[in-house]
């Protein structure tokens, strides 16, 4: 196989090719060496796009919303990439590509890019993959990247850390199912939108956040507003733009937007380790005698499980070994 010079590729995108960004996201969902050689010749053009979160519940509105603001950031002279990232199946009623139909119109202008992501099932390794877009379409020279993706779960929990303003949209039929949401997801939103606020119960709602709002940890820099829209007409997005880009100044008058970069850098460094830990091991585990003795031997109880794993993190040389193994199966 002929290894692509995603150098040249970036470079290229960078400069606005947009085939070349769609070859470099599809190796970024590649994974492997192929996905870090990308990321690497990406790194050097990062940092410049602005990274907004669209999340919430199923049928909240989301696309509509996004869609929109799209409208909104073009007619105010930005680029804009839309990566929209779900971990459920098309086939088992998540809402995917069906969704994209709306933003059709969008389509035939240069300056938005849109993707769709999805792992159809399997969401291990999502907000790896997605994170790694997001910085993708950075490196391309979008001024502002649009992340859409459901809130039900820890890995897209994950994927909202990489954005930095987060918007989570509910609509009046919640009710009082605001815990159905994660609290982390909660705890992290910089605005929250009640979507379809001209449904019976848009006040309750909002009185429901105003009260969980009164009693989080206040910041003195920012709380987060609470805004009506029927995104289907197209009212309150004005208002929701404007919130967004005073979220974005109040993170750069008050140094936290780039606090917040340097901490997101870190956690994705911890967390692609991790990552990459557990794909070393569940190889070995697989293949690997004197592994799989071990597996057996506490299988059978003549092991303590705990005691084992315990033995084998203070073994360097056994890590050391199992990453020669790699290596050498990767040739």
């Amino acid at each position: 196989m002929i290894q692509p010079n995603v150098i040249e590729l970036v470079e290229s995108a960078h400069g606005g090719n947009r085939r070349a960004l769609a070859r470099l996201l599809t190796y970024v969902e590649r994974g492997g060496p192929i996905a870090a050689k990308t990321l690497e010749a990406a790194n050097n053009y990062i940092g410049n796009a602005y990274i907004v979160g669209i999340t919430g519940p199923p049928g909240a509105g989301k696309s509509t919303i996004v869609d929109q603001l799209t409208h909104t950031f073009r007619s105010e002279n930005q680029s804009i990439g839309v990566l929209a990232v779900d971990p459920t199946s098309p086939f088992s009623g998540g809402a995917f590509l069906g969704d994209r139909v709306r933003m059709q119109h969008h389509f035939l202008d240069p300056q938005v890019f849109i993707r769709s992501m999805a792992t159809r099932g399997n969401s291990g390794g999502l907000a790896r993959m997605a994170n790694g877009a997001i910085r993708v379409m950075d490196a391309a020279n979008l001024n502002v990247v649009l992340v859409e993706t459901v809130g039900v779960g820890q890995t897209e929990l994950d994927v909202m850390k990489a954005v930095d303003t987060l918007i989570v949209v509910m609509v009046p039929e919640a009710g009082d199912g605001i815990q159905a949401l994660k609290a982390g997801l909660i705890e992290s939103a910089d605005i929250f939108v009640v979507n379809k606020a001209d449904r019976e119960g848009s006040q309750r709602m909002e009185g429901n956040l105003e009260a969980m709002l009164s009693m989080a940890e206040k910041h003195p820099w920012w709380r987060p507003p609470i805004v009506k829209t029927e995104a289907h007409q197209g009212k309150g997005i004005d208002s929701l733009y404007e919130l967004i880009q005073a979220h974005k100044k109040a993170l750069a008058e008050s140094s936290r937007l780039q606090e917040k970069r340097i901490q997101r850098n870190r956690e994705e460094f911890i967390r692609a380790l991790k990552e990459g830990l557990v794909d070393i091991v569940n190889l070995v585990a697989r293949d690997e005698r004197g592994f799989a003795s071990l597996i057996a031997k506490i299988e059978e109880g003549k092991k303590d499980p705990i005691a084992a794993a315990y033995d084998l993190l203070g073994n360097g040389e056994e890590f050391r070994k199992w990453l020669s193994d790699l290596e050498k199966r990767s040739q």
